[in-house]
Formats: C-alpha cells, structure tokens, sequence
C-alpha cells in the first residue's frame, strides 16, 4: 500500500487554505473591492498583545543594518508580524534594464514594467531572503504578499492630478488568516505587494500595508505598531539625530507641515501612524531598527 507522507508545516498550511475556502465557499464578487472585509471575530486567537513591525528599504540596502534589525526582530517575545519595503535592489534592477525610476512626495510611480521589477525584487528576492535570515535565528517565518491567501486585497489608486500607475489602496486586510498564523506560531512576513481580487497584482506602500494591519488586528488584540527606519525617529531638523521627538501630536504634525521640516517619505509615514493610533492600536512608535524593543525609544504618536 502507497502512503503519502506530509511534513507538519505542509499539512498546516493545507488546512489553513481548507478552512478559508470553506468559510468563503458562498463569498460572491461583486467587483466591489472597497467593502470587502474580513472580521478577525472569526478566530477564537483573541486577546493577545501583537508587535507588527515594518523595517524600511535604506535599511534593507545594507547588509549588516539588516541583520542587527533581524536580530532584534527575532527577540521580542509573542505574536509579531513584519511588513518590510523593497530597497534600492528594485530601481538598481529598473535602471540596468533601461527603466525609468519615477517617485512623487514620497511615492512610487509604478508602470507595467516598473510593476514586474517591483514584483520579482520584493515578492521575490527580498521577501525570500528576509525570510530564510529569520529561519536561521529560529523564527518559523512565512513569506506572504498579498495575492497569497488573499491576505490584502486593494484596488488601483484612481488618476486624479497624478497617475501613479499599478499602485493599489489598501481595500481589506484578511485577520482571519493572519489570525491562523499566529495562532500556529507562524510569523508572516508580508511585501508590499498586493492584488485586486481580478488577478492584477499592485505596488503598495508598506507604511501604509503596516498600518491597516494594525487597525484590523486591533479589534481584537493590544497591537502595537513599529515603523523602523535608519533615523532615531521624528527629527525637528533632518540632518541632526540629537533633535528626535519623544512625542508627536497631530497639532505639531501640522505645524511641521506648514514649516515643511517634513516632506517626502516621511508624510505618508507619519499619516499612516496617525491613522493607526486614530484606529484605535495601543502605540504606534517611529524608532530606528537599532532600538527596536526599547522602551521609550524613538518617537511616540500621541493624539
């Protein structure tokens, strides 16, 4: 007789695709990508305080900032979830073939080409590498974009005054199966790469993937939120680390607007927090990867 052996993390990602097809088995598409939504009331993993991380591409860029990052991220203790930009690997690869990099206040302009190296570099090699890095600090790490277990669904950005091509808006964010994962001490591992539910995959911006994460988690668990990047945090002047705020409101957040102290990257990072803490999750930080879980460290989002 022929047995067909299955490893333990085959057989669970099998049920994990078993379970979901069976509860969305009736889920009808009405091309209505904005009002879909996934209840985490739907698991009975509740309660429980959640790290969701997103380390940004500077880092990435250099080898050994991503490994004191990784490090760091592998010691902190229970449920966490990482988001992680894409680095310079994805425009060095645009440029060797010839494609032109655009990029407005802070945001990526992402063609049909442009989408191809986005999805190769950060689905692809990035993902993967952060992933197998974990793997070797004994973190059980699962890479995910969206369009793998319909994680995170979104829908084109709509041309207004600018076209920013294949970029999607994040439209739902699936608790129930992240849910799944850590339940099951899987850490995912998520790029910012999305899809729209009708096969088109999209470039999204990782702050913001990071922070729909949260505000979803956050309906049922303590979620606190970490955007990690090479700087100590919100500075009152770019150039000198020693002007770090401890705090930020959205009263200052205005104001520095206003004195244009912050500008590119730095504005749809700092919307994102203060969506996130909006939401409703317990602490939203902006810190460098050196003092991730420091108390204290960084700068706070306060309302």
């Amino acid at each position: 007789m022929f047995f067909l052996s299955i490893s333990p993390n085959i057989e669970f990602i099998i049920g994990v695709i078993c379970k979901y097809i069976a509860h969305y088995a009736n889920y009808k598409d009405d091309s209505v990508y904005p009002t879909c939504h996934y209840s985490t009331k739907l698991s009975i993993f509740r309660h429980v305080q959640i790290h969701i991380v997103k380390i940004g591409g500077a880092v990435i860029n250099e080898e050994k900032d991503l490994g004191t990052f990784l490090v760091k991220f592998a010691a902190m203790p229970g449920s966490k979830i990482l988001v992680h930009g894409g680095g310079r690997a994805a425009t060095e690869l645009s440029k060797s073939l010839g494609i032109e990099t655009k990029i407005v206040d802070g945001r990526r302009i992402t063609d049909q080409e442009t989408l191809g190296v986005a999805v190769m570099v950060y689905a692809g090699l990035v993902n993967k590498s952060i992933v197998a890095r974990l793997q070797a600090l004994g973190v059980n790490a699962l890479g995910v974009c969206g369009a793998d277990l319909d994680v995170l669904r979104s829908i084109k950005r709509p041309v207004t005054d600018i076209d920013y091509g294949f970029v999607g808006d994040i439209a739902a964010i699936n608790g129930p199966v992240l849910n799944e994962l850590l339940e099951h001490e899987r850490i995912p591992v998520v790029s910012p790469i999305t899809h729209d539910g009708a096969g088109q995959l999209l470039n999204t911006n990782a702050d913001t993937i990071a922070s729909r994460i949260a505000q979803t988690m956050c309906e049922d668990h303590e979620v606190h939120l970490h955007l990690c990047f090479e700087k100590a945090g919100v500075l009152q002047y770019a150039d000198d680390d020693a002007s770090k705020l401890d705090m930020l409101s959205q009263e200052d957040f205005v104001e520095m607007l206003k004195d244009k102290k912050i500008h590119s990257g730095m504005i749809p990072k700092l919307q994102n927090a203060f969506e996130a803490k909006v939401a409703g999750v317990s602490s939203v930080q902006i810190c460098s990867f050196r003092t991730l879980g420091k108390a204290q460290s960084g700068t706070s989002i306060i309302l």
